[in-house]
């Protein structure tokens, strides 16, 4: 483990530091034994159903001191994945505005005092005290900050945890930027600070500008790891999921009928296409773009067939349309071995509509990290872009169940015996889907991408493997709503493309 005193340039002046200099070891220590028990109920956690028992500390830095302290951390988990945490230490209880799921547990240091050691992502004055560090660009032990060159970054701004992701934990600074804590850590470069350079040296598409970041020195011998991204922050209504899924309910109600006969929401999916197209463009002309050749095609089908046959596993319900799918994949390669080219470039790679944001100007979308808990190299690897168009499609698909089920009151798979009415109410649910992936894929040719809809045999296969990953999904996580994912798996296996 990595563990210093903190560098010469301290954040601000504050109280009589909760962690003095033979601290810092016992504190580990205690984290280590609190962890294995608090570290699987976090959302961001990604060892669901690993029986977590053990964790190793990778880098503990205090980089707030003071009274709360603030220590950034990297712990690796028994199953070899590492995290990032943000620990306030205090003596005595945590502040008011600490939840309780946040709070890890109690230590006591060498001298007695008791510690509270709490997920300080959701303390504003740490948080505010932590973007001196970026301000500063200095390093800290085994940490350092760095800005991106010409970026402007003002200090003093007060911090606001931001709440509803999964995967990584934000905060925004005012109105001005954005801090995006990573939690899932990987060595090398990353790949949102790359795509997010890309976009900004394109120029003509929305885009949150990087500004800085923090990364490891190096640990253990190990390239450089990304800790947190700086960036502009998108001021915006709200996010794409829970625009769409308002607008989907006020549909299936049947509020929308006069005024938006296609169903709704379908001037913002064909906006929301547009922008898509308008990010792929960028992406293809900074960053590597050619045609797929058929050892790549070869490749890419057997990992969407080792997808499905992982997923089989533990989904026993996709096993009567392993065959079709297979089928769906083996098209796919077909396509190239015939000599149709299909061009491949960087992607977003996780795209969905909880992945844009709608800004006053039109759609930002954010988040390029790729699929998490991938290797860099994989998130890397040139993709059809058709995958990214896939993957928003099977979003509307989500966004019209689960609009549906907040109406019935109920999960998807308790739906289908209720009444005349809930019937009709799941016809307009799918309804308001196929209308808003139809103006989606609008959007996307007007802008100048490829109508997917003329690529029928690459929308089907990558439809097909997200709605695996999906059930996939729902079956660790959310069990009520694993009819969404095998709906569009039944549907796929059988050839339809539920465009319209």
């Amino acid at each position: 483990m990595t563990g210093t005193a903190p560098s010469t340039t301290t954040p601000r002046t504050r109280r009589t530091d909760a962690l003095s200099a033979g601290d810092l070891d016992a504190t580990v220590d205690e984290l280590c034994r609190l962890l294995p028990d608090w570290l699987p109920r976090r959302r961001w956690y990604a060892g669901k159903g690993h029986r977590l028992s053990e964790v190793t500390p990778l880098l503990a830095e205090v980089v707030v001191p003071g009274r709360p302290a603030l220590l950034q951390t990297v712990f690796r988990t028994d199953d070899g994945a590492c995290y990032q945490l943000l620990v306030g230490a205090v003596p005595g209880p945590a502040g008011a505005g600490v939840p309780d799921d946040a709070v890890i547990g109690t230590a006591r240091t060498p001298d007695g005092r008791r510690l509270t050691l709490y997920e300080a992502s959701f303390d504003p004055d740490l948080l505010s005290a932590l973007l001196d560090r970026f301000v500063a660009a200095e390093p800290c032990g085994a940490l350092e900050y760095h800005h991106v060159p010409g970026a402007v970054i003002p200090a003093g701004l007060r911090a606001r945890p931001l709440t509803g992701e999964q995967s990584n934990t934000s905060v925004a600074f005012g109105d001005r930027m954005m801090l995006k804590v990573l939690r899932r850590i990987l060595p090398g470069a990353n790949t949102e600070l790359e795509m997010l350079a890309a976009l900004e040296r394109a120029g003509d598409v929305p885009s949150a500008a990087p500004l800085a970041w923090a990364q490891t020195a190096g640990w253990q011998g190990a390239e450089p790891a990304t800790l947190c991204i700086l960036q502009e922050f998108v001021p915006a209504r709200g996010d794409g999921w829970s625009i769409a899924t308002a607008e989907a309910e006020s549909c299936i109600r049947g509020a929308c009928a006069a005024v938006a006969p296609l169903g709704g929401f379908t001037d913002e999916a064909f906006a929301l296409g547009r922008a898509t197209a308008q990010v792929h463009r960028a992406l293809a002309g900074q960053l590597a773009a050619r045609p797929l050749s058929l050892p790549e095609a070869v490749e890419l089908t057997d990992a969407l067939a080792a997808r499905l046959e992982d997923a089989l596993v533990e989904v026993p319900d996709l096993t009567p349309y392993a065959r079709g799918l297979q089928t769906a994949y083996q098209d796919l390669r077909e396509v190239v071995r015939r000599g149709d080219p299909l061009p491949i470039q960087r992607i977003h790679g996780d795209l969905h509509l909880g992945q844009a944001l709608r800004a006053p100007d039109g759609w930002v979308l954010i988040d390029f990290e790729g699929e998490p808990g991938h290797p860099f190299e994989e998130r890397r690897r040139l993709q059809p872009a058709v995958r990214d168009v896939a993957a928003m499609l099977r979003s509307f698909d989500y966004a019209a169940h689960h609009a549906l089920g907040d109406i019935l009151g109920a999960a998807p798979g308790e739906q289908s015996a209720r009444d005349v009415h809930a019937t009709r109410m799941a016809r307009r649910a799918s309804a308001w889907a196929v209308h808003s992936r139809r103006a989606f894929c609008g959007g996307y040719t007007a802008a100048g991408g490829q109508d997917p809809r003329t690529s029928p045999v690459l929308l089907r296969a990558f439809e097909a493997d997200k709605a695996v990953y999906e059930a996939l999904y729902e079956a660790r996580n959310r069990p009520e709503w694993l009819p969404i994912p095998l709906a569009a798996v039944r549907r796929l296996a059988h050839g339809s493309r539920f465009i319209g």
